[in-house]
């Protein structure tokens, strides 16, 4: 952009990404403070599902975001009608990016982000939320290896026993076999994705790839082409290829049951 564009209070100065429901821009105040703005775009006078989420996004972060590990919270509202989210803003980009572009941060601190992801989760549990939207894209990672959980669009509260969901959202491949089911779920499902993330993270693949949910499903329950995470990486620890295995179980009830055992074991693997 030559000029920023002008938006309430604040100047857009840089189109940060875009997809989805939402657009998130690099914006100044007045004072000239820098912060991510997330904008909703424009959708159907009678689209009220995208506007929901977009809200309970927002209402949720503002309860979880009293977290190293989680994107700071500044403000929601709307704004020449258009719904917004103001952020801390973090210079860097996801993790999906930073692994598409064979960057050697993700190989150099691989420990500290397999750590950070799991205490991040946490703190969202231990506040009474499931993140539903847990992936690689969802994590933004500074040029120096600062992390942050983002996108709390899907999140929702958690059940007091697993519960099915009116509405099914997210992405397939890092979705739980419970969800492509549409069966009842809980907290574990985010457990699940945090072991597809991590076997993505140390593998350069997924565990269960598929051009459908019907076809990732079969992979997750049936496993006959699965690929054990030291033979793509022979550099594994066993030991964190066992807590990784244990995440990504078929079955729910043969998971971490929380992320808090999750995270003592992986603190426990990967501290020197």
């Amino acid at each position: 952009m030559d000029e920023p564009q002008q938006f309430g209070r604040f100047q857009l100065h840089e189109l940060i990404n875009s997809g989805g429901m939402a657009e998130i821009w690099l914006a100044t105040d007045d004072a000239n403070q820098h912060f991510a703005l997330r904008r909703m775009q424009p959708v159907g006078m009678f689209d009220f599902t995208p506007k929901k989420r977009f809200v309970r996004g927002c209402e949720i972060l503002k309860q979880v975001s009293d977290h190293p590990l989680i994107i700071g919270y500044v403000e929601h509202g709307k704004i020449e009608g258009s719904l917004y989210l103001l952020m801390e803003y973090l210079e860097g980009q996801n993790l999906k990016l930073w692994a598409a572009e064979g960057a050697p941060l993700i190989n150099e601190n691989i420990s500290a982000i397999l750590i950070d992801m799991a205490l991040a989760l946490e703190h969202v549990h231990d506040r009474g939320f499931m993140h539903l939207d847990f992936k690689p894209e969802n994590v933004m990672l500074s040029r120096n290896a600062s992390m942050r959980l983002v996108d709390f669009d899907l999140a929702k509260p958690i059940p007091k026993s697993p519960e099915k969901s009116k509405d099914n959202p997210g992405t397939p491949v890092y979705m739980a076999p419970e969800q492509l089911q549409g069966l009842p779920f809980d907290q574990r499902v985010d457990i699940f994705a945090y072991g597809v993330t991590a076997y993505e993270l140390l593998t350069g693949q997924k565990p269960f790839p598929g051009e459908s949910s019907d076809e990732i499903l079969r992979r997750q329950i049936v496993r006959k082409n699965f690929i054990p995470l030291k033979e793509a990486n022979p550099d594994i620890p066993e030991n964190l290829e066992q807590i990784v295995l244990k995440c990504i179980e078929p079955d729910m009830e043969d998971r971490y049951p929380n992320m808090t055992v999750l995270a003592r074991d992986i603190q426990s693997a990967l501290y020197i």
